[in-house]
């Protein structure tokens, strides 16, 4: 949409700026941000603090995943995402992600779930 309505100059300069922010937060040590969600490869926090920025994302990994991973309300374990891209993962996976790094919860961003003053969504209680 950017590079139609504006130009593709515009498009890399946002690309650019995107490639150097942070990839999560974590706040007073139990809650963990991010843009899409879990991966099948993030065992440890330190993995997150340890990858280099600015970079460019690639089609595979912790970094594509921390960006385009989606939680599945049916889903076990992880499965294969729509977007053809990352993963989608169950209500199991967090939990056991939340207990082995002693979290409170996952917060992402990525999915619009409303239209409303109150568009956020608690999903796997």
């Amino acid at each position: 949409m950017c590079k139609r309505r504006f130009n593709v100059r515009l498009w890399k300069a946002f690309t650019d700026c995107f490639n150097c922010l942070p990839m999560a937060a974590l706040i007073d040590e139990k809650i963990l941000c991010m843009h899409g969600g879990l991966s099948p490869d993030l065992s440890n926090l330190d993995q997150i603090r340890n990858l280099t920025r600015p970079t460019a994302v690639p089609d595979n990994g912790l970094l594509c995943d921390l960006l385009w991973s989606d939680p599945g309300r049916d889903v076990q374990g992880w499965g294969m995402n729509d977007r053809g891209v990352s993963y989608t993962f169950g209500a199991d996976k967090v939990s056991e992600f939340l207990k082995k790094h002693d979290l409170d919860l996952v917060c992402r961003a990525h999915q619009v779930v409303g239209f409303s003053t109150h568009s956020f969504q608690f999903l796997f209680g």
